[in-house]
């Protein structure tokens, strides 16, 4: 069991990137979002690399490597570079990623059949939505290397946290460090709901209890 997953899942991804920021890395992706209402998905990466098709011929359909390659509760991360007129992820990839249990798939560019995802129940996070098929156009290029999505480098094995604020990575080598200061925050911004539930004025207690200074790492 993945004790990490578990803790980060409790989170979201605001705590993630707020705990990125105190530490000073990046890991917050821009322009990344949920194409249907999904829920939350934590999980670690699988990543594929997508190229333009050219006078070479694909050997495999993009996206199934990445796929065989993932195992239970993993995310399968995607760049085709943010482009948003060709889809990188179509139904029946979603279908399979749902027969396997993964957690859900990430795409720095364009997806489709948001439809058919919707109905399996498996959860797309994607730049765009398109009904332009990849065929003659996109293939797969690698998996499991280092890439880029949403800004952001991506390596095997980063914890991935997405939900409808966007979508925080999280370098493996970084990630208990992260995920403990994740929960600090949160814990402080529970303290802080709490009073203005009690009905103190909020001016108040965004001084008292220093929202300002929450990103300093000796808070």
């Amino acid at each position: 069991m993945d004790q990490l997953v578990n803790r980060l899942a409790k989170l979201d991804t605001c705590a993630a990137s707020d705990a990125l920021d105190r530490l000073g890395l990046r890991g917050a992706t821009i322009g990344i979002r949920p194409t249907w209402p999904c829920a939350r998905i934590v999980g670690r990466a699988v990543t594929c690399k997508i190229k333009p098709a050219g006078l070479e011929k694909s050997k495999v359909h993009l996206g199934t490597p990445a796929i065989e390659a993932a195992k239970e509760t993993d995310i399968i991360v995607v760049d085709n570079g943010g482009r948003p007129d060709v889809s990188a992820w179509g139904g029946l990839l979603s279908l399979a990623s749902k027969q396997k249990k993964l957690s859900g798939v990430v795409i720095d560019g364009a997806c489709r059949d948001v439809d058919e995802s919707r109905e399996v129940g498996f959860p797309v996070y994607a730049r765009a939505v398109v009904p332009v098929t990849a065929r003659g156009r996109i293939m797969q290029d690698s998996v499991n290397e280092e890439i880029e999505c949403g800004g952001v480098q991506v390596h095997p094995g980063d914890l991935v946290i997405a939900d409808g604020s966007g979508v925080v990575i999280i370098p493996s080598s970084r990630a208990e460090e992260v995920v403990a200061e994740a929960e600090k925050i949160a814990a402080h911004e529970a303290k802080m709901a709490e009073a203005v539930r009690s009905g103190r004025s909020v001016m108040e207690i965004m001084e008292t209890l220093g929202y300002e200074s929450m990103l300093r790492k000796d808070k």
